[in-house]
């Protein structure tokens, strides 16, 4: 299958072209939006697509979508994405599409973190928290938290990077009122999901909900949710504390950047990105594939 770096709809106006989506308007009310095989780290877009990646974080998210419907609407619409389109472009939307509500976003990733790990494992062993949040001494890199933590984070223009903020500043941002609503609702989502996937034998050690609110003023979940982009999947056989587990997830991918180099020196995280190796690009589709296997089986 050809991968999809980039969508090139001519019957739909585009409205914005993200890390990884390319989203249309229809109309006054709705979406196209159209996940790509292309991948982020550090905030920034690697020139190497992940073939298959944009299908499978669909299918996923629509997954997540129909196991979390209970708890908070999301911004589906249940419309086929490929009727919006002309049948020449049907290809190019199917199987990695959603046509979804139109929303007023928040701007802000609800962020929960149940397992200490990544930038959380970094920040505590220098002050003993997790984006301002104490926690408990003599926890080690991948310790399970005592109980799921919410550390919101504003939303970065492209190409700069997330900004961790408290949980008094979000108040600050979008209301007391709206920051508890969307703190708990995380909590929520965040606490089911991670039931169901260890019954599946993976570990969701922490992962991001984006929410807009419809013309009803609703707290509705948008964008994808629980995917590999935006949460970090492990396998229950492989975690141990004390290190960083296997994971189905990106991490894979900033592993190898960490120690890449350009003209000589690590990268800056900066763009461009160092090109991506063939075993690299390989390797991270086929853990996007087993962690959909896994988590669907």
């Amino acid at each position: 299958m050809q991968p999809v770096l980039q969508t090139s709809l001519t019957t739909l106006p585009l409205i914005a072209r993200g890390k990884v989506r390319d989203n249309y308007a229809v109309g006054a009310d709705r979406l196209l939006m159209v996940a790509s095989d292309r991948l982020s780290a550090f905030d920034v877009v690697m020139g190497e697509p992940i073939p298959g990646k944009g299908e499978l974080l669909t299918q996923m998210a629509l997954f997540w979508f129909a196991q979390l419907a209970h708890i908070v609407p999301n911004h589906l619409t249940g419309d086929d994405p490929a009727s919006v389109v002309a049948p020449d472009e049907e290809a190019q939307v199917r199987g990695r599409s959603m046509l979804v509500k139109r929303l007023t976003p928040l701007p802000v990733e609800a962020v929960v973190r149940g397992y200490l790990a990544g930038s959380g494992w970094k920040e505590y062993s220098r002050s003993g928290t997790v984006c301002g949040v104490p926690l408990p001494p003599g926890l080690q890199q991948a310790s399970r938290l005592p109980e799921p933590i919410f550390t919101p984070a504003t939303k970065a223009a492209a190409g700069e990077h997330d900004e961790n903020i408290s949980f008094e500043t979000l108040c600050t941002m979008i209301g007391a009122d709206r920051a508890t609503e969307v703190r708990d609702v995380a909590l929520s989502l965040y606490s089911a999901a991670a039931q169901r996937a260890l019954a599946k034998g993976l570990i969701i050690a922490d992962t991001k909900f984006e929410f807009g609110l419809d013309q009803n003023g609703t707290l509705t979940l948008m964008d994808e949710v629980l995917t590999p982009d935006s949460s970090r999947y492990w396998p229950v056989e492989g975690y141990a504390e004390g290190g960083n587990p296997p994971s189905f997830d990106k991490q894979f991918v900033r592993d190898w950047l960490e120690q890449a180099r350009v003209d000589g020196r690590l990268w800056n995280k900066r763009a461009p990105a160092p090109a991506l190796p063939r075993e690299v690009v390989e390797k991270t589709a086929a853990k996007y594939r087993e962690a959909y296997a896994r988590l669907t089986a």
